[in-house]
């Protein structure tokens, strides 16, 4: 099963969170994670991961705590997600040591290479800002590029009608 792990799903929470009325909020994970019922430790350890890779900043002090350090328009999904868990992969046979007894005979593998494209593309195409206001557009727009066939008259990949 596909699916987020759960320092993933807090991460984004996280910088959610810190995606206030001005980019400057800050909050400590302590109000975090009692904001979200998340367990602290977790979210100790996933708000270090996320200011070790350049996605938030630590104020120490009284008033001290985390804030991002990069416009919210501009850290996508997947970038949060591979900080965090590492690459996003859909099956064995997409990363670099990928080897499996079907290789020769599988008929599934180029199918899934474009499933597998199309995830990364939708997941690096959101943007926190976009899930702070509601993604709903992006996210329909890159879904009709996933599917096959026609699209609208006036639209190519990437652009909306």
């Amino acid at each position: 099963m596909l699916k987020l792990t759960k320092k993933s799903d807090y991460g984004m929470i996280a910088l959610l969170h810190l995606c206030g009325e001005d980019d400057q909020q800050t909050a400590t994970a302590k109000e975090i994670a009692e904001t979200y019922r998340i367990p602290l430790p977790l979210l100790s350890k996933v708000l270090q991961s996320l200011t070790r890779n350049g996605f938030l900043i630590s104020e120490q002090g009284t008033k001290g705590g985390y804030r991002l350090a990069r416009d919210p328009h501009t850290i996508s999904a997947l970038e949060v997600i591979r900080s965090i868990d590492g690459p996003v992969i859909l099956t064995d046979c997409f990363h670099q040591n990928g080897q499996c007894d079907q290789m020769e005979t599988c008929t599934v593998k180029t199918p899934l290479r474009h499933v597998h494209d199309g995830i990364l593309k939708l997941l690096e195409s959101i943007t926190i800002s976009d899930m702070q206001h509601g993604c709903r557009d992006v996210v329909k727009e890159q879904m009709m590029w996933l599917v096959p066939g026609p699209k609208p008259a006036g639209t190519q990949h990437g652009e909306s009608s």
